[in-house]
């Protein structure tokens, strides 16, 4: 259910969230993120995750009208002229929607497990500071049936609007796992016999084919500048490289996730 509102400034406390989206620890304080686009937000709108109020040009109230009804809880919904949604970005909005949501209890990485049918396939993130790259990690661990994404505590969060954003709302449907500490995670891992493969260009010659992804395992992802950080490295049972020519060095997190998971499950006979 909903109940909507016009609105011709964003001077209502209410709208406080929307005015601050480039404050983005005031909303990790909060346990709020925001979400931004017609797909994103409808996945939002169409998922468990709990929705605080919703914020678009009269249009798509009409297009989202059925959503808004079927939610469990009420949802603010707030209606604007599309010029004044643009001045909260600073640039032309293509579509104008806008929604707040909670961050949900994030799962302990032993829940997580619990929950996950073997064989496991796990991904997990070491430094990575981009929202878009991360966003890309989480769309991809959802695309290639990554069952959980260990956020190690060198990341930005994945529940950055611009994470949210690149994740095309997949992050709605992906178990995270936000870790403080991302070694003794999986060294926690590999005590419950989930092998770590470390997704790294400079693996002595194995590639992510000779490795060893379609039993219970977990492969981890680096950060854009410098890969995987040497105790995170040690942490991982192997280690290993996606070919490439001489001249290029790396590639992409997102790439190269789509990459090892693909590879992951063509191992399982899924591909």
């Amino acid at each position: 259910m909903f109940r909507w509102h016009r609105i011709e400034s964003f001077d209502l406390p209410e709208l406080q969230p929307y005015r601050t989206m480039r404050r983005q620890h005031e909303h990790r304080e909060r346990g709020i993120f925001v979400a931004e686009g017609e797909k994103v937000v409808r996945r939002l709108l169409e998922s468990k995750f709990n929705v605080v109020s919703v914020l678009l040009p009269e249009k798509w109230l009409i297009e989202l009208r059925s959503l808004l009804e079927a939610r469990p809880e009420e949802v603010q919904v707030y209606v604007a002229e599309k010029s004044l949604l643009e001045t909260l970005t600073g640039f032309s909005m293509y579509q104008g929607l806008l929604a707040v949501g909670k961050v949900p209890t994030m799962p302990i990485l032993a829940e997580a497990v619990a929950r996950s049918p073997q064989p496991r396939l796990l991904a997990a993130a070491d430094g990575l500071s981009s929202a878009e790259n991360m966003g890309a990690l989480v769309r991809n661990c959802a695309a290639f049936n990554a069952q959980a994404l260990i956020v190690g505590e060198t990341c930005s969060s994945p529940f950055l609007r611009r994470a949210v954003r690149s994740s095309m709302g997949s992050i709605f449907q992906l178990p995270i796992v936000e870790t403080a500490n991302l070694v003794q995670g999986l060294r926690d891992l590999r005590e419950r016999g989930i092998r770590c493969v470390a997704a790294h260009p400079h693996a002595n010659g194995q590639t992510a084919s000779q490795a060893s992804l379609g039993s219970d395992c977990c492969v981890v992802f680096g950060s854009e500048g410098y890969g995987i950080s040497p105790a995170v490295l040690a942490a991982c049972d192997e280690a290993a490289a996606i070919p490439m020519p001489e001249t290029v060095d790396s590639l992409n997190v997102g790439s190269a996730a789509a990459v090892f998971l693909y590879e992951a499950n063509r191992q399982r006979g899924r591909m």
